[in-house]
């Protein structure tokens, strides 16, 4: 049976709404439920929580629980009105709402419709769109060291460029000397910063087999956002 209050503005429906509301949390359970929300759309303030403890403490939880689901002005929510009398409202057993008259209310908690999940799926696409219009790109030089001087460089270099990942696009490169007939490749890159981590690209990719048979360290020389 669902129950009803009448003139929740009124201090006689406010105290009909403390003596139900002592000892429990929500209207209709240990949980929040659209009962809560027509109740509280019914009631225009907080009430005293001196005079409606009960009352009061249940109006702060379910505007907490409302606050970031449901900004908006309420709409189509039901709540009966009677001439206000000098005692308190009784609180009465009104019969189970047919589902007819059930789809006429508003319900917070209801799926959304078709045209509110279109609405929100074109707000995430603008979103994702926003976002992938900042990602910005930076410009990276690396050396890249080989093992000795009898390792192949073509080999390594070409290692290096079979690594493929989304943001991430070879440039130059040009074998330079170190010493003792070392040679070290110098390569440039361009990363997208939001797809491209290089110090994961040098420890999962370029410093792992089958790469490391030719490559022996990865370093940054330049780091520069474009």
């Amino acid at each position: 049976m669902a129950v009803t209050f009448s003139d929740l503005h009124t201090e006689a429906g406010l105290k009909s709404l403390e003596a139900f509301l002592s000892g429990k949390t929500y209207i209709s359970g240990d949980q929040i439920t659209k009962d809560d929300v027509k109740v509280y759309a019914a009631v225009l303030d907080k009430p005293s929580a001196d005079l409606y403890p009960s009352a009061s403490q249940w109006y702060e939880c379910v505007a907490s629980k409302l606050a970031s689901s449901f900004p908006g002005k309420s709409l189509g929510v039901r709540i009966s009105a009677q001439a206000p009398s000098a005692e308190a409202a009784p609180v009465t057993e009104a019969p189970k709402e047919t589902a007819a008259e059930d789809d006429d209310d508003l319900d917070l908690f209801a799926d959304e419709t078709e045209e509110e999940k279109k609405a929100a799926e074109e707000r995430d696409q603008a979103k994702a769109s926003t976002k992938k219009k900042e990602s910005g790109k930076s410009s990276v030089l690396m050396d890249v060291k080989p093992w000795d001087d009898e390792t192949d460089m073509k080999k390594l270099e070409e290692a290096v460029r079979s690594v493929e990942l989304p943001g991430l696009l070879w440039g130059a490169s040009k074998l330079v000397p170190v010493g003792y007939g070392i040679k070290k490749l110098t390569i440039m890159m361009t990363i997208v910063d939001d797809l491209v981590s290089v110090d994961t690209l040098i420890e999962e990719r370029l410093t792992v087999e089958p790469i490391n048979e030719y490559v022996q360290s990865c370093d940054i020389v330049a780091f520069n956002k474009i």
